[in-house]
């Protein structure tokens, strides 16, 4: 059984007791396994390697490569990993599916990968409290801090998790399309946070690793069988 093709190679109605039993094994404890080494990471960067200063140059040269001319534009990608769009993005999606297949098992898993990445994120910021870069900053600040970027985890574990359902699709070129969207739309709003100063590289890195992880723990979160 392909993994992106398990919803579709296994159509079994789960029990909720089943799928809420596979979403704990399969997706929740891994999670809690990649929220660990990201904790040790944002401490790693703030203790032993001094929080890397010379971060604030990347950005710094990412704004200079292009001009001032791109702050209307990277203002529009930031947008994209903001909480109400990704939310509200998730639920009109879940309603979509669950209306068009009847599978909530698989309406599920949007919600489920954001979720997990929004867990990640919120509690490895808060204990790792690491500043934002010392740079000009475009957006105005959220609460949470730096490390990992919450924008980049977020449109990361949506789009690869709509890139995944994307494989439905029967028309190749229409296929083709909203896949290549998919994957590109997060790479935007990665770049465009570290170009508008609200994030070293390194923490869009690891927030991007943070949205990839759980965007497949959710994907792979119900056991499927060929």
């Amino acid at each position: 059984m392909a993994f992106v093709s398990r919803y579709l190679d296994d159509q079994s109605r789960p029990t909720v007791k089943a799928a809420l039993a596979d979403m704990g094994r399969r997706a929740v404890l891994p999670a809690f396994g990649l929220w660990c080494l990201i904790v040790a990471g944002g401490f790693l960067i703030k203790g032993p390697l001094g929080d890397l200063p010379g971060e604030d140059q990347i950005n710094r040269d990412a704004r200079a490569a292009v001009g001032a001319g791109w702050d209307g534009l990277t203002h529009w990608w930031s947008t994209i990993g903001n909480t109400e769009i990704i939310i509200g993005t998730c639920v009109v999606t879940v309603a979509i599916l669950w209306w068009r297949t009847r599978q909530w098992w698989l309406a599920l898993v949007p919600a489920l990968a954001i979720s997990l990445q929004a867990t990640v994120f919120v509690i490895a910021a808060n204990l790792v409290d690491r500043s934002r870069p010392e740079v000009e900053r475009l957006d105005p600040a959220p609460p949470t801090s730096s490390y990992p970027s919450g924008h980049t985890g977020a449109a990361f574990a949506l789009y690869l998790t709509f890139a995944l359902l994307a494989q439905r699709i029967r028309t190749p070129w229409l296929r083709w399309l909203v896949t290549v969207a998919c994957v590109i739309i997060p790479f935007l709003v990665a770049y465009a946070r570290v170009y508008r100063g609200m994030h070293h590289l390194l923490d869009v890195v690891v927030g991007m690793i943070n949205g990839v992880c759980c965007a497949l723990l959710a994907w792979n979160y119900l056991r499927r069988r060929a």
